[in-house]
């Protein structure tokens, strides 16, 4: 008998006689367990009333530079001790210019080399800002493809999240660029805001928002409706309202995200349904008004935005570039 045989027959006979003695019910009791990583990791001990949480943070492309780095940094540290599972971008990704491609050495000295924690590894969902019009703003759609973390499909999408109870919360993540007609004659923005058929993303959202089930619906989009910075009668944020307010009233949106002012804000229009928060000072910071009769919260102090929701309600805090959390609302569901 050859010596593989013979090994084959020892180690069956062997085997064979081990579980002879051994019952069906003892092997069930000994059945193996279903542990994966992310149930025994130090991240699932970070537990709240809410389901869903995630970090926003807009207009921070600047190579670490003018508090780009502490902001990163208490981003960290904040996702580390409090449960996290993504990051929105709420445009003007990298400045001055945006990116020519997908291997643009922005991508290492503006976004990689800068939000290393581990924390910051989960997803990113970003969208464009008019900084990232300036160059090549496809390249930021073809980046999802080269980074784990980067999820940006294309120019305009949504995601739905799942809450408890079988819930779900809607984000549609929206181009404001092509929304604003002065773009089109702009020497920088006009070449790639061409062709880009604005009626016909504001007729998928119109779908998108009408047809979905979930429970909270969020709209995210740079340029903002209203502000209590320095463009509140802007071109640029009149042409948005215009069209995008609607919108957001026809379907009882209760929270629309922007960048674009550097700064950080809660806006509330009396009789409007949806709140406002402008999360742009993830470096540079320009001016706030104070006394704007819609305005609940503004800072002009660098930082982030973390968003908690449950069924019942949704928490914003706005953390500063010390980790400081400078101001909390609560916004309950369907108020």
């Amino acid at each position: 008998m050859k010596r593989r045989d013979f090994m084959k027959s020892t180690l069956g006979t062997a085997l064979g006689a081990s579980l002879s003695g051994v019952s069906l019910a003892s092997m069930a009791a000994n059945a193996a367990t279903k542990i994966e990583s992310e149930d025994i990791n130090s991240r699932a001990l970070l537990k709240d009333e809410y389901d869903l949480h995630f970090l926003a943070i807009g207009d921070w492309g600047r190579n670490g530079a003018d508090h780009q780095i502490q902001v990163a940094k208490q981003m960290g540290k904040w996702a580390t001790e409090h449960p996290n599972d993504f990051i929105i971008s709420t445009g003007d990704n990298f400045y001055p210019s945006g990116v020519v491609s997908e291997h643009d050495p922005l991508w290492h000295y503006s976004f990689e080399n800068v939000y290393t924690d581990f924390s910051l590894q989960w997803d990113w969902y970003p969208i464009l800002g008019n900084h990232d019009y300036k160059s090549d703003p496809d390249a930021q759609v073809r980046y999802t493809a080269i980074s784990r973390r980067w999820k940006m499909p294309s120019r305009y999408y949504s995601k739905t999240f799942k809450i408890k109870e079988e819930a779900e919360v809607l984000i549609a993540f929206i181009d404001t660029n092509p929304l604003v007609p002065e773009f089109y004659q702009n020497s920088e923005y006009g070449p790639h805001v061409a062709g880009q058929q604005p009626e016909k993303q504001l007729a998928w959202l119109n779908e998108l928002l009408q047809t979905s089930d979930a429970k909270w619906k969020i709209v995210v989009g740079h340029h903002p409706i209203y502000t209590a910075g320095p463009r509140t009668d802007n071109y640029d944020t009149l042409a948005v309202r215009k069209v995008l307010q609607p919108l957001l009233e026809k379907h009882r949106i209760p929270l629309y995200l922007s960048g674009h002012e550097h700064s950080m804000q809660h806006l509330k229009v009396q009789e409007k349904h949806f709140h406002q928060f402008i999360s742009g000072s993830g470096s540079e910071v320009t001016p706030v008004k104070k006394g704007v009769n819609y305005s609940r919260f503004e800072a002009s102090t660098y930082g982030f935005m973390y968003f908690a929701i449950n069924k019942e309600q949704l928490q914003v805090q706005c953390i500063d570039h010390e980790g400081k959390a400078i101001y909390s609302s609560i916004i309950p569901w369907n108020a």
